[in-house]
C-alpha cells in the first residue's frame, strides 16, 4: 500500500444531501479543483499545494476505524476528486474494510465529472456544472445526478443533462460494466445554491411540477455540522 494524496480533511459525520442524506459516512476532502465554480463553498480545497501529502496506508486505517465507529460508507469529495487517480486509493480502502461485519465499505464519489473516471466507486455522484460540463462516460456511468440551482438557465441546463445521461445510457453499455449498480436511470434532483432565495422557490417549483426530479437540501448546513 504505497502512495500518497493531498488531502485537506477526513471527518466521520452524516452524509448532508443527495440519495444518501442522513447516513453515517465517512469524508475523505481531497484537494484540487480546476472548474472553478463562483459558488463554491470548499474554495480553500483549489490548490493542492496548500495541503499536505497523506499516506493511502492512513487513510485506509482511518476509514476503517470509522467502519467499526458505525460509517455506512466512506465519500471521496473535493475538490475535485478525479484529478487524481483514485484506483490505488479504492483498492486500500477495499482491502482495509474487507473484514467489516458488512463487508467493504461502499465507496461513493462526488465529481463534477470533467475528469476521466478511476477506481471502481460503488456510487457516483455527478454534480455537473454549466460552465465545465461532464463527459460523456461520467454521464453513463452516475447513479445521482445532482444540479445546484441558482438561476432559471440551470433548471434547463439540468433537464439537458437528464437526458444526456440517459442517451449515453443508450450508447455506451460498456460505462456500465464496471459498476455493478448502475441503474437504467439516474435519481434525479435539484439543490439550491446555499443561502439563495431564487434559487430555492425555482428549485421547489421545478419538483413540484416534474416528478421524475427530487430535492436535495444541504442539511449538514441546516444542522451545523461537517
Amino acid at each position: 500500500m504505497t502512495g500518497n494524496l493531498p488531502v485537506v480533511e477526513t471527518f466521520h459525520s452524516l452524509q448532508g444531501e443527495g440519495a444518501h442524506a442522513g447516513r453515517s459516512a465517512f469524508f475523505i476532502r481531497l484537494a484540487g479543483c480546476d472548474v472553478g465554480c463562483s459558488w463554491c463553498d470548499t474554495k480553500h480545497s483549489w490548490n493542492s499545494r496548500n495541503h499536505p501529502q497523506i499516506t493511502l496506508e492512513q487513510l485506509a486505517e482511518e476509514t476503517a476505524t470509522a467502519a467499526k465507529d458505525g460509517a455506512a460508507f466512506v465519500v471521496l469529495t473535493g475538490g475535485e476528486p478525479l484529478q487524481h487517480n483514485i484506483a490505488p486509493l479504492c483498492e486500500a480502502l477495499h482491502r482495509a474494510t474487507e473484514t467489516s461485519p458488512g463487508g467493504p465499505l461502499p465507496i461513493h464519489l462526488e465529481t463534477s465529472g470533467v475528469n476521466q473516471l478511476s477506481g471502481v466507486p460503488t456510487w457516483i455522484t455527478l454534480s455537473p456544472k454549466r460552465h465545465a460540463p461532464p463527459r460523456t462516460d461520467l454521464l453513463a456511468a452516475c447513479h445521482e445526478l445532482k444540479v445546484v440551482v441558482h438561476e432559471t438557465d440551470d433548471l434547463n441546463f439540468a433537464e439537458e443533462m437528464a437526458k444526456a445521461a440517459l442517451e449515453a445510457r443508450k450508447n455506451d453499455n460498456a460505462s456500465q460494466s464496471h459498476l455493478s449498480n448502475t441503474s437504467k436511470e439516474p435519481l434525479l434532483f435539484l439543490q439550491p445554491g446555499w443561502e439563495t432565495t431564487t434559487g430555492q422557490q425555482l428549485a421547489f417549483e421545478h419538483v413540484r411540477s416534474h416528478p421524475t426530479w427530487r430535492l436535495s437540501m444541504q442539511t449538514h448546513k441546516w444542522l451545523g455540522i461537517r
